[in-house]
């Protein structure tokens, strides 16, 4: 039998407010070093944390959403330890009251929404804060001997989520992650980018090991800090044959004290030992004196679970089934809450949903993307969107139109797409009269006999040619299929 692999996650997720944890600078990323502190955050003798609400708020719609059991009473910790971006040599966390425990989040399995899913198990989630950053280069990248410490992040808001070893595959650990990820956007309590270290996820493995009617368990490995769907996959997939190796070259098995935590390095797609793991009573918890505990009552927990917006399994199921939308496409969109919502909004006004959502992911995400900007925020408004589906559906403008119309939509979003076809020369002319006389001008043109007489012949991709050329004189505003029309015809 081969080696099995066991995995559960950790996932720290950071909150998105405008203030720490427990005092008052900001949580703006990018910043020159050690420009967002406070006394609180440097950990100077005096201070006295005050719990920021908003992030309790934004820990408890996640704790809702992921249908666990919230605790009426929880309390905040100290946990002890030194790092050299930790000013206060502890960290406020929460320990054997948790804001809540016994969740679950159902993964899909495959493509199709309603098909058969893994519902992967919260044991615990949990709110503390984040400690800073050391820098190993300097500015610009130069090389250094010493470390910089950068205290921007200490004390930024985090939720720690930690899943029952359910994983039995990397794919599976990928699949939670995205999952959660859309989850937590959806909720609006993190922006989640992973390049500024919004989500950063912790798998715990070992491997199962049959030989001999024996069975053997490999030590547990932390892998930290993992922020891309990519590196999950390839730490999990390369820890579980090192794991493997080492077990046959050593013999070393699961103990007490035998954790350890390993880095994962992009460039060589290795991992590296970074230190043995402490157990929990290592960390000589006890409650922090100076917070009080947070007592969570049915009114405010009823308020947290009327604010739910459609989850994201939900909304998928939705697009795929209800409104037909392929499963890739539902995706695309769904990857982004705020496309999502402004599709949302087009499709509420009676636009049809496939033509919307071609549109969304055309013609409307090749200019958000020369914006670098989303497609919800380029200015248009939904009834605009749904007009221009209108023209095009009409025949009233032309497919080579549509991004003109758009932009000039974005320009003027107080305005009608109609009005601003006809303002910019972008309505079709259909008259069969006006555009029979552009028809024969170019047939009766001797530089087009060869393509004339190909057509005759049989060479029915040659109309192109003379499509373009009465479009060209028109200035773009006849009918293209009324002009193939007509050529086919005339040329029988």
């Amino acid at each position: 039998m081969d080696p099995t692999i066991v995995i559960g996650l950790e996932v720290h997720v950071q909150l998105t407010t405008e203030s720490k944890m427990f005092s008052w600078s900001g949580t703006d990323f990018g910043l020159p070093p050690n420009t967002q502190t406070d006394p609180v955050s440097l950990g100077l003798p005096g201070t006295l944390p005050t719990m920021n609400r908003k992030a309790f708020e934004l820990a408890l719609r996640t704790a809702v959403a992921l249908h666990a059991e919230i605790a009426p009473f929880t309390k905040w910790d100290r946990k002890n330890y030194y790092y050299p971006d930790l000013p206060k040599n502890y960290q406020i966390s929460q320990y054997d009251q948790p804001l809540c425990s016994e969740g679950w989040l159902e993964v899909p399995l495959t493509d199709d929404p309603a098909g058969p899913g893994k519902r992967i198990r919260i044991l615990r989630a949990h709110l503390e804060e984040d400690a800073g950053k050391l820098l190993h280069e300097a500015p610009g990248g130069l090389p250094i001997d010493h470390s910089i410490v950068d205290l921007n992040r200490a004390g930024t808001p985090l939720l720690e989520i930690v899943t029952y070893p359910d994983f039995s595959t990397a794919g599976e650990c990928v699949a939670f992650a995205q999952c959660l990820r859309d989850l937590c956007r959806t909720l609006g309590v993190t922006e989640g980018i992973m390049q500024k270290g919004h989500m950063r996820f912790e798998p715990n493995i070992n491997v199962v090991i049959q030989r001999g009617g024996q069975t053997y368990k490999t030590p547990i490995v932390e892998i930290k800090n993992l922020n891309s769907f990519k590196a999950v996959q390839g730490a999990v997939e390369y820890e579980y044959q090192r794991q493997i190796d080492e077990w046959l070259e050593t013999g070393k098995v699961m103990a007490p004290g035998a954790k350890s935590t390993r880095g994962w390095d992009d460039a060589s797609g290795t991992t590296f030992l970074q230190r043995e793991k402490e157990d929990a009573h290592d960390y000589r918890y006890f409650p922090d004196p100076d917070l009080v505990p947070v007592v969570v009552d049915e009114a405010w927990l009823a308020r947290v679970q009327a604010s739910l917006p459609e989850l994201p399994r939900a909304k998928r199921q939705r697009y795929t089934q209800t409104l037909g939308l392929s499963p890739r496409d539902a995706d695309i969109i769904l990857g982004e809450p705020r496309t999502a919502a402004f599709f949302d909004e087009i499709v509420a006004i009676g636009t049809d949903p496939k033509r919307a959502a071609a549109l969304l992911l055309n013609n409307l995400a090749k200019l958000a993307n020369a914006q670098n900007r989303s497609a919800a925020d380029l200015g248009l408004r939904p009834v605009q969107v749904k007009e221009t589906i209108d023209l095009l559906a009409t025949g009233q403008v032309g497919s080579g139109s549509t991004d003109r119309l758009l932009q000039a939509c974005a320009a003027e979003p107080s305005a009608a797409a109609p009005d601003l076809a006809r303002k910019h020369g972008l309505i079709q002319v259909s008259d069969s009269g006006a555009i029979e006389t552009l028809v024969d001008q170019v047939l009766s043109d001797p530089r087009n006999s060869k393509a004339v007489n190909d057509i005759k012949g049989g060479k029915a991709a040659a109309i192109g040619a003379l499509v373009g050329q009465v479009m060209k004189l028109s200035k773009g505003q006849a009918n293209a299929q009324v002009v193939r029309q007509m050529l086919a015809d005339k040329l029988k």
